[in-house]
């Protein structure tokens, strides 16, 4: 399996820049740095539905360096000092996993974020959602930074795996799905919406596996396999092949962890390059988005 060290080291968006002392100074405590990543940024639909248009930049900021600056900007006070709502960087769940992951991995912790579905929002439908995973020294640990309390039947900093488990990874659902075990119709954005259903799981796989290299783009992004710029037969044999090694990995496979790294280096399908094409939650053109232009 790849060190851990590898983790625990950040990529180009979870590094905190000139923000990183900002990071440290938060407790190492997991569910305070939680709690901070809620304080700092509210969920654009979730949390602010009324945002005014010349806010919804926020929820395209990227970088966390970018999201730190902007929180700065406006409050002095520590990550430890909840924000006013309305006055909260506007982002989703991505934005909270990668708020977490770069605390984390500022303090040395392997950390990761996770792409795939929960069941914890509506009794009936799956909506996408984004995790964090963190060594504790023996075991990943998946926590998802958006729960608050125990009002929840598990728990929010110990969630459970494996089968029934209220988060699943894309890899999971779209080798369910393959397998005719499971209806990817009730797997999306929100119920009714265009956003749902095998391609869009078949996308995540490849954002998932992103992720977990280190490339923890937006859930808006549009790049190779998790676009539409691959032929439907070759990405469905492409993602089939990803999501095995995903789930061999997952299950303490050193090999397919090699593999799965070696592949992501080297599939030009998997791994963004230097552009994306960024769509918009708000409905917006799109945008081609020069990823070394932080």
């Amino acid at each position: 399996m790849l060190p851990l060290e590898r983790f625990a080291v950040h990529s180009a968006y979870s590094d905190p820049g000139a923000f990183a002392h900002r990071l440290r100074e938060l407790p190492d405590d997991v569910d305070a740095v939680c709690a901070a990543a809620r304080g700092a940024i509210a969920h654009y639909r979730a949390e602010l539905p009324d945002l005014p248009e010349e806010r919804r930049h926020e929820v395209d900021l990227r970088w966390l360096a970018r999201t730190l600056a902007l929180d700065a900007q406006r409050h002095p006070e520590p990550l430890t000092v909840a924000r006013p709502l309305e006055q909260r960087v506007a982002g989703c769940c991505r934005d909270h996993a990668l708020f977490v992951v770069g605390a984390l991995r500022e303090k040395g912790v392997p950390a990761r974020s996770r792409v795939g579905f929960v069941d914890y929002f509506s009794p009936v439908y799956h909506h996408d959602h984004v995790v964090v995973e963190h060594h504790d020294g023996e075991r990943w640990v998946r926590t998802d930074p958006e729960l608050d309390g125990d009002a929840w039947p598990f728990d929010p900093r110990d969630l459970p795996t494996g089968a029934g488990a209220p988060f699943v990874t894309a890899a999971e659902v779209w080798s369910g799905y393959r397998a005719g075990q499971v209806d990817a119709s009730l797997f999306g954005v929100f119920p009714g919406s265009p956003f749902a259903g095998p391609e869009f799981v078949r996308g995540y796989v490849v954002f998932e596996v992103a992720h977990r290299f280190g490339d923890e783009l937006l859930l808006w992004d549009d790049w190779g396999a998790a676009g539409d710029t691959v032929r439907p037969g070759e990405a469905h044999a492409l993602v089939d092949e990803v999501a095995e090694l995903l789930l061999r990995s997952d299950g303490g496979d050193a090999g397919a962890e090699e593999e799965l790294a070696a592949r992501y280096r080297q599939d030009e399908r998997l791994h963004p390059g230097r552009w994306v094409v960024q769509h918009s939650p708000y409905g917006g053109d799109d945008v081609r988005v020069d990823l070394q232009a932080r």
